[in-house]
């Protein structure tokens, strides 16, 4: 088993529950009094939870009341001025809300101090224009921007490496706005130019623009100024963000937004060597905001593991994986009292391939199984991704596990079992970033993970937000039954992956 994770000392962890205890409110934050309000009206879910631990961990350190800084050997000294923080958080602990909550605080607080000071500045300037209206007649006021052609100048970027994730966070952003006041701009590949141009160069302007790396690099190259009021940078997905593929967009745009950034707030639920290596190097008194059950699968999560080596599967994976779908569908419904909710009419599980081509391999034969299954991944095209994904969460009417599959003949149509109020989505570790599961109470590793980073992310996408859940992995020939022996063991004792 790989290992790219670095170790948590316990005493680190104690010491972090302790201040999180504290915490016992949003009341008990110094959020501005708007902000209080938003969480209540916009987010009524909340009322009956106190903050998650990253959540508790977070926003007191970007508010300015806590420093925990992790000093190393860097060659590279930070900007005068400009604080950077790492939220290392484990998945589905609530790190959207950890920090738009803080970036609207101060994004409002800011607001407040800049008109105080405008009216100052235009008590100044009429009393000097009083003073000098007798003696020059030529004198003119300034001419006003044209502010359709110039773009909005955010105060806060949100970086997240998918456009599912745009919309995601754009949404919460959204149902902030209405008591808050601000206005966020989340714009995709998947939007059209005039989308973009509409949201971006916006007359009104922009106060936090959520985008990928990709396409803001490409904007920003073209229309420099508009990182030119950055003051704070938020790089969600972090270790997604600066691997390979995304790290020349994601430093394009912070060496942009550098002069004027004030706070720099890189998310990530598990932390690379690669990662930590550049953070070491560039950023040397970052300070690390870690919560305590980080790298460890929450106690909440269950984890079953099925010997797809022995009868009645005999080796046949696809098969193992149509069952276990099956007896979870045919179960009584997913209730958990404790938790205060009702039983979900649609049950939701996540299947976890290694390779993108599996997925619609998978997806077919679940689909002759009767069980409505849709294959996703990175090169899903974009104009079916929105649909499939409303088919899933339930927010779309129509049923797609017929793309996914050949349409059967109408004999075999007739005969055919059909797995009711249960949706499957087949995918790899890319293809689930941006997926909300915060419903899903399944999650089905059809291949036992590389490494333990994606052990985390796999059996992270369910048990979210307090929720209960439960991950079960499929072994079969050649996987390594030891691995998922001490995966297993490790989340019985609460320890982390490493």
């Amino acid at each position: 088993m790989q290992q790219t994770l670095h170790q948590i000392p316990y005493g680190s962890r104690s010491a972090i529950k302790r201040k999180i205890e504290e915490i016992d409110s949003f009341e008990s934050l110094p959020l501005m009094d708007e902000v209080q309000r938003a969480i209540k009206d916009a987010l009524p879910d909340l009322d009956y939870r106190r903050p998650t631990p990253a959540q508790a961990v977070a926003i007191p350190a970007m508010l300015g009341l806590s420093q925990t800084k992790r000093r190393t050997k860097g060659n590279k000294p930070e900007k005068d001025g400009l604080e950077s923080f790492l939220l290392a958080a484990e998945t589905g602990s609530g790190k959207t809300l950890a920090y738009l909550l803080p970036v609207i605080d101060a994004i409002k607080r800011e607001e407040a101090i800049e008109k105080e000071e405008l009216i100052a500045q235009e008590q100044q300037e009429a009393e000097a224009r009083e003073k000098e209206k007798s003696n020059d007649i030529f004198s003119a006021s300034a001419p006003k921007l044209n502010k359709a052609t110039d773009p909005a100048r955010p105060r806060a970027v949100i970086l997240v490496p998918s456009a599912e994730l745009v919309a995601q966070v754009g949404a919460v952003a959204k149902a902030l706005s209405h008591e808050v006041k601000f206005r966020a701009a989340p714009v995709s590949a998947k939007n059209s130019a005039t989308v973009i141009r509409n949201r971006i160069f916006n007359e009104n302007g922009v106060d936090v623009l959520i985008s990928t790396p990709p396409l803001l690099a490409s904007i920003a190259a073209t229309s420099p100024n508009i990182l030119a009021r950055v003051t704070h940078l938020i790089i969600d997905e972090a270790d997604s963000l600066m691997d390979r593929s995304f790290k020349p967009f994601t430093t394009e745009i912070l060496e942009r937004a550098t002069p004027s950034l004030k706070k720099l707030l890189m998310c990530s639920a598990t932390i690379p060597k690669y990662l930590d290596k550049y953070l070491a190097a560039q950023f040397p008194d970052m300070q690390r905001l870690v919560t305590p059950n980080l790298h460890a699968i929450p106690r909440r999560v269950q984890l079953g593991v099925i010997d797809v080596n022995k009868d009645p599967y005999r080796g046949n994976k696809q098969l193992a994986c149509a069952d276990t779908i099956w007896q979870i569908g045919r179960a009584s419904s997913d209730y958990d009292p404790s938790e205060g909710r009702e039983a979900m009419s649609v049950k939701r599980i996540l299947v976890f391939v290694n390779e993108r081509e599996e997925t619609d391999e998978v997806a077919k034969y679940l689909a002759k199984k009767g069980i409505d299954a849709i294959a996703f991944h990175r090169d899903t095209d974009p104009s079916r991704q929105a649909k499939l994904l409303a088919s899933f969460t339930g927010t779309g009417k129509t049923s797609e596990a017929s793309d996914a599959s050949p349409a059967p003949n109408t004999a075999d149509a007739s005969n055919k079992r059909h797995l009711a109020n249960t949706k499957v989505i087949v995918t790899t570790d890319l293809g689930s970033r941006g997926i909300d599961t915060v419903e899903v109470r399944h999650v089905i590793l059809y291949d036992v993970p590389h490494t333990t980073i994606d052990f985390i992310h796999r059996l992270g996408r369910t048990g979210r937000m307090g929720r209960r859940g439960r991950g079960i992995v499929l072994v079969g020939p050649g996987d390594r039954a030891d691995i998922v022996k001490e995966v297993r063991d490790a989340m019985f004792r609460g320890e982390a992956l490493i």
